[in-house]
């Protein structure tokens, strides 16, 4: 397990919020760190894609709804993102239990993202220290180096850890654990994706008379078994409907014309 644990270490480190090198936040964070894709990405590793694949759909449910004002976030999704999704595939319990999983080492995950905030501060004291004295290399090293370093090792080593060693013992472990506290992981990772959507809903939704068409597209998937080009013609038709034949606002009467604007004129 040395090089596939390697190898998501390094995914890890380059989806990374603070990780610059697939181009900034655009190929890092906003793409292989989503856990639809490394769903895909670790289950390729470990030889094991559809249940990669099933793992990073129900955890994208999770987090879909999440966002980081100013780099705070209440769960470190990259951490989500690879080695709890790599451990639920090697726990073989299901995805269920891999979105348990999952909610658990992203809150602990945020305990390591602070603690790289707080030495990047450490980094910036440094750099402010260079400049004063004209130190163009000391700026450069504890702007760009050592911050860089910092992240590596607080995303690549712990990684590494968990996959590597959790490969051996991870499956066994689950195995030891008795039904009941299987059985409540998997009812807390199906209740998981749920807030997450609801959330989503929260957000987007302004007038809650539209969760109507959210309703409709449930019933279209779940009684109707219709497939998604088929709910995205149903989608299309319902949003032609409601911008094409909504009532329009009535006009106020400071909008009207007065009679003697009409005799102005």
């Amino acid at each position: 397990m040395i090089f596939e644990a390697t190898l998501i270490g390094l995914l890890c480190y380059l989806g990374a919020l603070s990780s610059p090198w697939l181009f900034g936040l655009t190929g890092g964070w906003y793409l292989i760190s989503r856990p639809l894709v490394s769903g895909m990405l670790v289950g390729l590793i470990l030889g094991d894609v559809k249940t990669g694949i099933l793992i990073g759909v129900a955890v994208q449910a999770v987090y879909i709804a999440m966002v980081t004002p100013g780099g705070s976030m209440p769960a470190d999704l990259n951490f989500v993102a690879y080695p709890a999704i790599a451990l639920g595939i090697l726990s073989g319990k299901g995805p269920e239990v891999a979105v348990a999983l999952a909610a658990t080492i992203g809150i602990a995950g945020t305990i390591l993202f602070n603690t790289m905030m707080m030495l990047n501060s450490f980094w910036n004291h440094r750099a402010d220290s260079a400049l004063e004295r004209g130190d163009e290399r000391g700026i450069y090293l504890n702007s760009a180096i050592w911050p860089q370093a910092t992240n590596f090792v607080l995303r690549f080593v712990p990684t590494f850890i968990a996959v590597y060693f959790g490969a051996q013992y991870i499956s066994g472990f689950m195995d030891s654990l008795p039904a009941i506290v299987i059985s409540t992981m998997s009812v807390l990772g199906g209740i998981l994706p749920a807030v997450g959507i609801a959330i989503l809903l929260k957000q987007i939704i302004k007038n809650y008379t539209m969760i109507i068409y959210f309703l409709v597209g449930f019933i279209c998937i779940v009684f109707l078994k219709l497939n998604m080009v088929a709910l995205v013609i149903v989608g299309a038709l319902l949003a032609l409907i409601h911008y094409n034949y909504k009532p329009e606002a009535p006009q106020t009467a400071a909008a009207k014309p007065t009679v003697d604007d009409e005799d102005e004129f």
